[in-house]
């Protein structure tokens, strides 16, 4: 085969690799991140409750002596730098961290850290449970006393409020407000498993009310 032909034929892979690269990264972009979901869920949920977020990981090093270093051929060299250049966004967005940071979540959260030590008593008594709709809801009246019952209502009212605006403006304050939804599934799930103690009632899959 002619040089020529074999330098057509490197010209075609490195475009048609260059081309699949590409669109990876731009389906990633696209996903629902729901590791990094799960893991602001967990990091807004433990602020509301007062629990202490787990120590992350040391990061793993390599055994001495076995980093072996090579060279890239031309097309995967050139592939990288073509990625690089232009879908950064793509690769912070695999990296997986939601931005949980902006004025409005942090108020929501900290409205939400103020409520919780009021919200917590009606859930040790079993008047109050989580829906799986990542609300919550009165579930048995008749465990709180009359005095009480109006300021349950209001607790409940209030606390639904802002957990709706929640997933709402992590979607948003992520420039993907389709996710809200995703959101909203990850927190339900989250707050039963990471929020709820011992004891605490919860909605299943088919709307039944369970104890932890």
């Amino acid at each position: 085969m002619s040089t020529q032909a074999l330098r057509g034929i490197a010209r075609i892979t490195k475009i048609s690799l260059a081309s699949l690269a590409i669109g990876a990264c731009v389906t990633i972009n696209v996903y629902f991140p729901a590791a990094a979901a799960e893991k602001a869920a967990d990091q807004i949920i433990d602020t509301v409750t007062g629990a202490m977020p787990a120590k992350p990981a040391a990061p793993a090093t390599p055994p001495t002596g076995q980093n072996v270093y090579r060279e890239p051929g031309f097309v995967v060299a050139a592939i990288g730098k073509v990625l690089y250049a232009i879908i950064p966004t793509a690769q912070a967005q695999a990296a997986a961290n939601l931005d949980i940071s902006s004025p409005e979540i942090r108020a929501i959260t900290a409205s939400m850290q103020g409520r919780f030590p009021q919200l917590q008593k009606f859930f040790n008594s079993g008047a109050l449970g989580m829906t799986q709709t990542g609300l919550i809801e009165v579930r048995d009246a008749a465990n709180v006393a009359l005095p009480d019952r109006g300021l349950l209502n209001r607790l409940v009212a209030d606390d639904n409020k802002d957990r709706e605006a929640l997933y709402a403006e992590i979607a948003k304050a992520n420039g993907h407000p389709e996710w809200a939804d995703d959101i909203r599934k990850t927190f339900s799930r989250r707050w039963v498993e990471r929020g709820a103690q011992t004891g605490w009632y919860y909605q299943n899959a088919s709307g039944a009310w369970v104890q932890k």
